[in-house]
């Protein structure tokens, strides 16, 4: 562990031992990668893929998207159609994240047990973001299963803090 190199991130965790849950998690975590294959992304997909938005903002086009699927929410939630998340047994702080690890600020994880975590992400948009973890130490664990497209996010994310960390340190001297 001394050769993980770790970031300062204040972001909330949710997490539970998989145990005798595994099947329930698994389910959890398979919807909620579906969330970015919705109907609107499949359609986007397809259309960049024929070449159809090669003369569009690329930004303006990630928007509209976005906005469609915040009406869909707002229908299903109108519908009473939301789709609620397990609770998890655990809330607590992350202190420091790095590429492929997590630590928390409290020692609230037992060493070689596996965890299914749902993280709160400030990315665009903003979601939680489910993983699968290994504990290495009661503070730190390792992630163990994360969706492609989270993990880009993800790697994006403790680059930006690296940043932050390297621009505060500049100012201090």
């Amino acid at each position: 562990m001394d050769d993980v190199r770790f970031v300062v991130a204040p972001l909330v965790v949710h997490f539970e031992k998989v145990g005798e849950k595994k099947e329930q998690f698994s389910k959890e975590y398979n919807v909620l990668s579906e969330f970015e294959e919705d109907a609107v992304g499949q359609w986007l997909k397809l259309a960049k893929a024929r070449g159809e938005t090669s003369e569009t903002d690329p930004v303006l086009l990630t928007l509209m998207v976005e906005m469609h699927k915040k009406l869909d929410i707002l229908t299903s939630i109108i519908k009473n159609e939301e789709k609620k998340l397990q609770v998890l047994a655990h809330s607590a702080m992350i202190a420091e994240i790095g590429f492929d690890h997590i630590k928390l600020e409290e020692p609230l994880l037992e060493k070689s047990e596996s965890y299914y975590v749902r993280v709160e992400m400030p990315v665009f948009p903003k979601r939680e973001m489910p993983l699968f973890v290994t504990a290495l130490s009661s503070h730190v664990a390792k992630i163990t299963n994360i969706h492609d497209k989270d993990e880009r996010d993800w790697n994006a994310y403790v680059t930006a803090r690296e940043r932050v960390m390297i621009r505060e340190a500049k100012a201090k001297k």
